[in-house]
């Protein structure tokens, strides 16, 4: 952006004359006007920094209080016990395990799949073979599954297996010849 000055200077080409001399009078003016608010922005501007800076540092210093305190309780407690998934409602859903070591207690937030996983429960991980052939007499597929993972100390089966009903039609191309 070009200042008021130099727009003036390029327009009158010299530097004598009465329009120059008022021009650079008021280009004075307001480069001391603006150099009393600068002074100001240097006193100000340290003083918001360090201020800003000490908020921060209490800030931190009452996160770390609060961190030592919970990694205290939690740490007296190595051998924590953990109930079923409670849902909130229903037989499924969203709901609440309860955990108990020594005195303390605390809940967890859970959830017990609406599916047919429902049966065996959400804290028992299982790894599926493939679907097996539709047998006709119940017209039911069949797959087993072996525990890969039990999760809350959840006392699960070994195996399971798991069944589902046949497709009502084959699946055939659908474009056809």
């Amino acid at each position: 952006m070009v200042s008021m000055f130099d727009q003036i200077k390029l327009v009158c080409g010299n530097k004598e004359g009465p329009l120059w001399t008022a021009a650079a009078a008021g280009q004075r003016a307001e480069t001391e006007a603006e150099g009393k608010e600068s002074v100001k922005m240097r006193r100000v501007l340290p003083m918001s920094v360090v201020l800003l800076v000490a908020i921060m540092m209490a800030a931190s210093e009452a996160g770390k209080n609060k961190k030592e305190k919970v990694s205290k309780a939690t740490a007296d407690c190595t051998e924590w016990r953990y109930g079923n998934c409670v849902p909130n409602s229903g037989d499924c859903g969203v709901g609440i395990r309860q955990g108990t070591c020594n005195d303390q207690t605390k809940k967890l937030k859970c959830k017990i799949p609406c599916n047919w996983k429902k049966d065996f429960g959400a804290d028992c991980r299982y790894k599926f073979s493939s679907w097996g052939e539709c047998d006709t007499a119940t017209g039911t597929k069949n797959r087993s599954g072996t525990l890969k993972k039990a999760l809350y100390n959840a006392e699960c089966q070994t195996t399971i297996k798991v069944s589902k009903p046949c497709p009502l039609k084959s699946k055939t191309n659908a474009k056809g010849n």
